[in-house]
C-alpha cells in the first residue's frame, strides 16, 4: 500500500519547511501516528510561529500551496488535495480561551523522527490533547488518543510531571483507565 495524500502533503510541507529553516512540529493525528498509534485522519495539523507562517505564506503561496480561505491561517495542498490546519504558537488549545497555556514554540519542543521530520514531543502532544479535551467537550478523541498513547508507549504514572498542572488529573484519570484489562481482550 502506497503513501496516503495526508503524508504526501505532510511530507512536502515539512521538506519546504526545513528547507527554509522555518521551526516547525507535525501535531495531532500525524504525530499521534508517529508515536506508535494508527488511526486515520484526512488533514495535516502542523505547528508554527506567526512568523514562520508569514515567512511560508510570503514565498509559497500561488506557488504550491494555497490558503483555504482570504486572509486564513490554514493552508490546502493543491497537488494532494489536502487540507494544512496551522496552529500557532501562543493560540490556546481546545477551545481557545479556558487552558492556562498557549501553543508551544515548535522550535523547543519538536524533534526529529526517524524520516527527519519534526514532530511535537510526546509529553506536548498528550498535553495539548489533554487541554482540548477538557475545554471542547465535542473532543472526546482527544481523551481516546492519550489513553492509546499511554497504552503504546507503555508510559509510566509519573509521566505527568512533564506536563502543566492543568491537564495532570485528567492525565492521571486515563492512565488508570490505561491500566484495566478489557474483558474481551481476555477471552
Amino acid at each position: 500500500m502506497g503513501e496516503s495524500n495526508v503524508q504526501k502533503a505532510a511530507e512536502k510541507v515539512c521538506r519546504y519547511l526545513e528547507d527554509m529553516k522555518i521551526p516547525y512540529a507535525l501535531c495531532d493525528g500525524l504525530a499521534v501516528n508517529r508515536y506508535g498509534l494508527k488511526r486515520m485522519t484526512e488533514y495535516v495539523d502542523i505547528l508554527l510561529t506567526r512568523e514562520g507562517l508569514e515567512q511560508f505564506k510570503q514565498r509559497w503561496l500561488g506557488a504550491g500551496w494555497v490558503e483555504r480561505f482570504p486572509g486564513s491561517k490554514g493552508l490546502k495542498d493543491p497537488e494532494n488535495k489536502v487540507r494544512i490546519d496551522v496552529l500557532l504558537t501562543g493560540e490556546i488549545p481546545g477551545d481557545g480561551k479556558t487552558a492556562p497555556f498557549g501553543f508551544p514554540d515548535p522550535g523547543t519542543v519538536s524533534q526529529a523522527d526517524e524520516d527527519g521530520i519534526r514532530v511535537l514531543s510526546l509529553a506536548g502532544l498528550i498535553q495539548l490533547k489533554l487541554a482540548s479535551g477538557m475545554t471542547s467537550p465535542h473532543r472526546l478523541q482527544d481523551f481516546a488518543d492519550v489513553l492509546r498513547l499511554i497504552e503504546a508507549n507503555k508510559l509510566p504514572r509519573d509521566y505527568a510531571v512533564k506536563m502543566h498542572e492543568y491537564v495532570r488529573v485528567k492525565y492521571d484519570e486515563l492512565w488508570q483507565a490505561a491500566q484495566t484489562v478489557d474483558p474481551q481482550e481476555e477471552a
